[in-house]
């Protein structure tokens, strides 16, 4: 399996690893039996996403596609990070073998996860915002 160069610079060096103390969104998505758990903390100041963090169990796919959605997220408006597509995150890493596109999904889920925690938190409900989010432990694709 060929991984791209930026697959294994975002694996070898992952970028914004880590927990959020001070998050007001936070996300998990992926199950211990599908092998794939993605976290994901949201510092949200003034619509915009200040700070990012995640922490990942899985594969190196997984790892790179969390390292890779959260600088393309980092320092963006609310909306700009709810339209981040796993297709984006895929392409900003100069693509992944098809067997390993399902680890993009989840940190597209992950991220609108930790954006309707972030809505619910101000008591608004996210799912006209966000559209109904999928099951957070539905398995994808293997």
């Amino acid at each position: 399996m060929l991984y791209s160069e930026k697959v294994m610079e975002h694996f070898s060096n992952p970028r914004n690893m880590g927990e959020l103390s001070d998050a007001n969104g936070v996300g998990e998505v992926g199950s211990p039996a599908c092998g794939d758990i993605m976290k994901m903390y949201l510092k949200i100041e003034n619509s915009i996403v200040e700070d990012v963090r995640f922490k990942t169990f899985g594969c190196g796919a997984a790892i790179a596609t969390s390292s890779m959605a959260t600088e393309l997220i980092k320092g963006k408006s609310i909306d700009d990070a709810m339209k981040l597509t796993n297709k984006a995150v895929v392409e900003a890493l100069d693509g992944l073998p098809p067997v390993k596109i399902h680890c993009s999904v989840l940190a597209e889920q992950a991220i609108k996860t930790a954006l309707a925690d972030y809505y619910t938190r101000l008591g608004i409900n996210p799912v006209p915002i966000l559209g109904e989010l999928p099951d957070p432990e539905a398995c994808h694709v293997h």
